[in-house]
Parts: C-alpha cells; sequence; structure tokens
C-alpha cells in the first residue's frame, strides 16, 4: 500500500498563487472559499529576516486532529495516508474547522455562482456537487484524480493525470507529489534531504504530517517560529 505524500520546496515558490486556481478550478470550490492558498510570511529576526510564500493546504496529518474531534466519524484516514470528509456523514458542527491547526478546513453554507446573476456558466454546473453544500470541505489530494488514475494503471506523481492539479500546475515545479515509502519516488528523496551543515530543511512543528515543507535555512539554524502573515 502506497502513502502518498506532498513537499514544497520553499526556495522554489514565487508565490505566483497559480496552484490555488487551479484548485479551485479542478474542484468547483465556490467563491470566497480556498482549499489551497499561499502566504506571504517573514521568518527570523531583524536584520537577519527573510521572506517567505508558504503554501497551505490539509497536511493530511499521521494524526489528524480533526478526526479525533468528528463527532460523526465523517472525517477519516485512508490506509494510504489521505485524510477525507465523508459528506453524507458531516453535520456541518465545525468541530474539525476549530480542531485543524493550519486553518485548512471551511464550511460552505451555500454554492454560490461567481458571476451573480448570470447563473452557473458550464464549468461550474459540470463540477457541481449540491453534497458539499452544509458540510466541512478541504484539500483531498485530488483524491478522485489520483484513485482514476490508479485504475488506468497511471503513476501518481509521475503521470499528470493522476497527480493533484496543483503539483502539475507549479510554474516554479516547487511542489512533488507521490509515494513516501517508495525510497526512488522524489517525494522519499526530498523528504529525507539534508543542508550543507547537515540540519533537516523540513521544519520539526511538521514532521508528523504526511505534507512537508523543505526551507531555505535561516541563520542561526534551528526551528523557525510559526510564520504569521503580512
Amino acid at each position: 500500500m502506497a502513502r502518498w505524500g506532498m513537499v514544497i520546496d520553499l526556495r522554489k515558490c514565487v508565490g505566483c498563487q497559480t496552484c490555488t486556481i487551479a484548485c479551485k478550478v479542478e474542484n468547483a470550490v465556490p467563491p470566497q472559499i480556498f482549499w489551497r492558498r499561499v502566504v506571504d510570511t517573514e521568518v527570523g529576526e531583524y536584520p537577519d529576516v527573510q521572506r517567505l510564500f508558504l503554501p497551505m493546504a490539509c497536511m493530511h496529518c499521521s494524526d489528524p486532529p480533526c478526526l479525533e474531534v468528528c463527532p460523526t466519524t465523517a472525517t477519516y484516514r485512508r490506509e494510504d495516508g489521505i485524510v477525507d470528509i465523508n459528506y453524507d456523514l458531516c453535520i456541518g458542527c465545525g468541530y474539525c474547522i476549530v480542531a485543524c491547526p493550519y486553518l485548512a478546513r471551511t464550511l460552505i453554507e451555500e454554492n454560490t455562482p461567481y458571476f451573480g446573476e448570470a447563473g452557473f456558466i458550464p464549468p461550474e454546473q459540470m463540477l457541481y456537487d449540491d453534497d458539499r453544500t452544509g458540510v466541512c470541505t478541504k484539500c483531498t489530494f485530488c483524491l478522485p484524480r489520483v484513485d482514476e488514475g490508479l485504475q488506468n494503471g497511471l503513476q501518481p506523481g509521475i503521470d499528470p493525470e493522476a497527480t493533484p492539479a496543483c503539483v502539475i500546475s507549479c510554474i516554479a515545479n516547487a511542489m512533488a507529489f507521490g509515494d513516501l515509502d517508495d525510497p526512488t519516488s522524489q517525494v522519499a528523496r526530498l523528504s529525507t534531504r539534508t543542508t550543507p551543515c547537515g540540519c533537516s530543511r523540513k521544519w520539526d512543528w511538521i514532521l508528523a504530517c504526511t505534507t512537508s515543507w523543505t526551507a531555505r535555512p535561516v541563520s542561526p539554524p534551528g526551528r523557525p517560529h510559526v510564520p504569521r502573515s503580512r
């Protein structure tokens, strides 16, 4: 069984928000709802301060706090590591939204068209899902793409048709997706890479998660504070 994961190289991310838009288009996310976003942050202490673009989405944690607080077991973790939501069981209580430390979950109160009185345009109509009204939603690692690709003999992380839309749309190739348990995969190699000084580029406060970031070292090396938005 594969363990799907994503690695994001923060040295490459340019903050263009292409992944944000690709996610909205692929998943027909309503206006003002974002399953993925890129936060403009600062790390370090003056005068050694660096600007950092930090892509944010569901981290598909190995021990998801959202799962623990869900009163209906709507949130569940698959054997392949992907955390998903059963909309038929979700009651929209919002407990998981409060429990998520990454602000990655959103309650869709109603599906509204992007162009107001013009109604839903054809692309919106094709992807409209009434089951997502009144429930919590989040990034699913483009689960339908991954599962359909596997059924068709494709390899997620290698074949674009079986890879999350955000990954294949990244203009800087900052994102990688694949099987973390496959030592030959790009995500496995990136997740274990170290800096010249010997320290891991991954921030230790997200090591338990399926998604990980690789960042430029901040001098002195060590664990940075949680970045703030500007």
